[in-house]
């Protein structure tokens, strides 16, 4: 056995006790998000999801380096979806809770978990933690729609005359 061969066979070690049985998946979802402002997946599996935001000095809202909770917010969201992974995924609600503020330099690790509720609705648990310090939590509420979302026919209410 060459030493590449031994690298190789380590690497399927190791993503086998990373893996626990779980496949990986691809994303299949939010492919043009950008990454620098919403977070990067670490790891995608079925209905699981751990995606990295690393907080810059464009996210923040004052001289002292405080991250806009939007930030914050549209990772976890990002998470959300990415652990439901289907094209058509959309968020219909959530709640959340910012648990301590974030600044410039912090790192969000993202950790999502998707319940099924129906063959089209998902509910979504969503930790985020600096350093295994939890800094915000959420429950998405997401469906999946046949197509994408601004092709969908919506009914429209009548217009009221005046």
């Amino acid at each position: 056995m060459d030493e590449q061969e031994i690298e190789n066979d380590e690497l399927d070690t190791i993503n086998e006790i990373i893996n626990n049985d779980d496949k990986l998946v691809n994303l299949n979802t939010h492919k043009k998000i950008k990454k620098y402002l919403s977070g990067d997946i670490e790891l995608l599996k079925e209905n699981y999801a751990k995606v990295k935001l690393n907080c810059t000095s464009e996210m923040a809202v004052d001289e002292m380096g405080l991250i806009h909770g939007g930030f914050t917010f549209g990772a976890a969201d990002f998470a959300a979806m990415a652990a439901v992974n289907e094209p058509y995924v959309v968020l219909i609600g959530a709640n959340s809770k910012f648990l301590a503020p974030v600044k410039v330099g912090d790192t969000i690790i993202f950790e999502a978990h998707a319940r099924f509720e129906d063959a089209r609705k998902r509910e979504v648990g969503v930790v985020g933690s600096i350093n295994e310090i939890k800094v915000f939590e959420g429950t998405f509420d997401a469906v999946i729609l046949p197509e994408h979302v601004l092709k969908l026919k919506l009914r429209r209410s009548k217009k009221v005359k005046n």
